[in-house]
């Protein structure tokens, strides 16, 4: 059950940020998934313990952001009223 809890919280994480469109909103989303990411990975790699976590999830954080905020879309352009 509790892996349920994790993998639905999780998936709901994702799903509420599809929906941001500004750098910084894509920043935060993305260091958000990419934390998560690199939390688990680290924690895999490390065998669960606590430093190969931290890494993974400041890795993933870091590199998240970085790539949300590159890869927004451009702004919509200006409306003319004539």
């Amino acid at each position: 059950m509790k892996r349920f809890a994790r993998a639905a919280l999780a998936t709901a994480a994702v799903i509420s940020l599809a929906g941001c469109y500004t750098p910084q909103d894509r920043a935060l989303g993305g260091a958000a998934i990419g934390g998560l990411g690199g939390a688990g990975i680290g924690a895999l790699a490390s065998g669960g313990r606590a430093g190969g976590t931290l890494a993974g999830a400041a890795i993933g954080a870091a590199s998240g952001a970085a790539v949300g905020a590159l890869t927004a879309p451009p702004p919509p352009p200006p409306a003319y009223y004539y």
